[in-house]
């Protein structure tokens, strides 16, 4: 298509969820406690398990990056989302935008990576447990997640930098809650084949990849289940597992049904339920599936909890000693 006869956008207005004032109050206080839980959920994970020397172990580093990637994800979406919510001025600038679906794509990205070496590090676990320590080293795991985040910074570098070669002259309004390349796209009055052909082949190579991995592992992973001869620890593994499996299952299938779709960048108003489950649900979920119903953390947990109510205890008595002894 022609562009001389048209002038570029360097600015966008986010048109949000939705517009009706009540609705926009209700959601802003539902969204606003879902941004709370997931930030302290997931970087009071990260501390725990950094603080922790008896959970540095490859399945709680690999669990660790995977909270910091939620934290990152939700950071770069939620903020400006709750801002617009009550804001008269809805406006990003190009820069601003590129750099929130830069931080998007980093994080879900680098989670995708991240969820493929845990299903192998279970698997490694409950089928070899022997060979555990051989198969899942010291070094395999930081291979794998210095890897995760490898792909996580060059793949939105690629999906950025072809957006640059999109001129934006048609509507200003993205019909989203954020910047996402989908809406972009039919913003554009450049041809975007080349660009949904290279999201076709790089995220579609790297979910149907790092799902592979997943559903192999969990493969072998029900099969040793099912074959334990402990009725009690075969349903401890199916429970664990099946939280884990529907985690995986959400995140992957909307991820898929967004990005790899045929069609996909022609449908804006099926966009927003999904992009509200790998963006916001997600991330909520993450750490009470992947920690709170682990006994290990569980355990670490109540005994800092007990630690620092013995020792708020002994800091009254002490405190109340010295005031009678002054007195």
């Amino acid at each position: 298509m022609p562009v001389a006869n048209h002038s570029s956008t360097n600015e966008f207005i986010l048109m949000g969820l939705t517009e009706n004032s009540d609705l926009k109050a209700l959601l802003f206080v539902v969204f606003s406690a879902i941004y709370l839980v997931t930030i302290v959920g997931n970087l009071g994970l990260v501390a725990l398990i950094y603080t922790e020397r008896r959970l540095h172990t490859p399945m709680y580093i690999f669990l660790g990056n995977l909270a910091l990637m939620d934290s990152c994800c939700s950071c770069a979406i939620n903020p400006k989302m709750l801002q617009n919510f009550f804001s008269e001025d809805r406006r990003i600038s190009l820069y601003e935008c590129m750099a929130q679906f830069y931080f998007f794509c980093f994080a879900e990205t680098t989670d995708c990576f991240l969820l493929a070496a845990m299903a192998y590090d279970r698997y490694v676990a409950i089928c070899r447990p022997l060979q555990y320590h051989t198969l899942m080293s010291k070094k395999l795991c930081i291979q794998m997640t210095a890897g995760a985040y490898i792909a996580g910074i060059l793949h939105p570098m690629v999906e950025v930098g072809l957006l640059f070669r999109l001129v934006f002259c048609e509507s200003h309004q993205i019909n989203h809650f954020f910047c996402d390349v989908l809406p972009l796209y039919r913003l554009s009055c450049v041809d975007p084949y080349i660009n949904e052909l290279m999201i076709f082949i790089l995220a579609g190579s790297i979910q149907i990849f790092t799902i592979t991995i997943v559903l192999i592992s969990y493969f072998y992973i029900l099969f040793t289940i099912f074959t334990m001869k402990s009725k009690e620890g075969r349903g401890k593994a199916l429970s664990t597992c099946a939280s884990h499996f529907l985690s995986v299952s959400i995140f992957y299938g909307s991820l898929l049904f967004m990005y790899i779709r045929p069609s996909s960048v022609n449908e804006g108003d099926t966009e927003k339920p999904i992009a509200i489950f790998y963006t916001l649900v997600i991330p909520l979920l993450n750490p009470f599936i992947y920690s709170l119903r682990n006994k290990e953390v569980t355990n670490v947990m109540k005994r800092i909890m007990k630690r620092h109510s013995l020792q708020s205890k002994m800091n009254f008595t002490q405190s109340l000693q010295s005031k009678i002894l002054n007195y």
